[in-house]
């Protein structure tokens, strides 16, 4: 299958680079075609703006990002750094996005990244969200670093759990968009663990990657699960994410 790896840190000696290079290496070896945009290394502008549009704007007198995205995208006049990217996520059968946690979030030229290419247009549009997401039939996954322990992104750890600290990019960017999301792959903070515990979790990492297929998918409520008001239905027991009932 087409992979892309959307790797974001600055540092190439960085745990989360040697993250990278294993899921190159790995996901090569088992007979994938592996792309990388390592977006520190090209210097990606994370900042959308009036610049992602390379033709006449749809409307020269005030500036809706949504809304000229998609006139950019369907006449693709959308910017060439943008063009690009979008290339990679239409070829990618499994995206795989690289990053330390910053602020219980991605990095900033990350979600800049995801702010100027998944445009309006192209990586949804109205109608085509969550079961009916664009990407459907994609898979994506986060392998992200933390700077604390795996206790304190424990349910009850002060940090909060990981699943509902990683919320937004699961629900809010990747399945809002179409893509079956695998549970994230996460290390906690690796600058502590020493040399043999850094390697353990390279090897797991390793298998991890190694069934893609085999691996469960995150949980998300179907479409059916919903009413009119897009709440879920009396008696449909919340299961996913920061969901609950009430």
């Amino acid at each position: 299958m087409n992979v892309l790896i959307v790797y974001a840190h600055p540092e190439a000696k960085s745990f989360n680079g040697a993250m990278k290079d294993l899921a190159v290496e790995t996901l090569t070896r088992a007979g994938h075609d592996v792309v990388v945009s390592d977006l520190y290394a090209t210097g990606f502008n994370p900042v959308a703006g009036p610049g992602d549009i390379s033709g006449e704007r749809n409307d020269p007198d005030f500036f809706s990002l949504p809304r000229e995205q998609t006139a950019a995208y369907e006449a693709g006049a959308l910017s060439a750094d943008i063009s690009a990217e979008i290339e990679k996520l239409k070829r990618a059968d499994f995206v795989l996005f690289q990053f330390p946690v910053w602020w219980f979030g991605m990095p900033a030229i990350l979600k800049g990244w995801a702010d100027r290419v998944f445009a309006r247009g192209f990586a949804y549009l109205p109608g085509r969200k969550y079961d009916t997401g664009i990407f459907r039939g994609k898979v994506a996954m986060v392998a992200a670093t933390t700077g604390t322990s795996a206790d304190t992104y424990a349910p009850d750890g002060i940090d909060g759990d990981i699943l509902t600290v990683l919320w937004p990019i699961h629900n809010g960017l990747l399945r809002y968009s179409g893509f079956d999301v695998l549970p994230p792959f996460v290390a906690h903070m690796p600058g502590r663990v020493g040399d043999d515990g850094r390697k353990a979790y390279l090897e797991a990492y390793s298998k991890r990657l190694e069934d893609i297929d085999g691996t469960p998918r995150l949980f998300f409520h179907p479409a059916e699960d919903y009413g009119k008001n897009e709440r879920l239905k009396p008696g449909v027991l919340a299961r996913s994410g920061v969901q609950r009932n009430v």
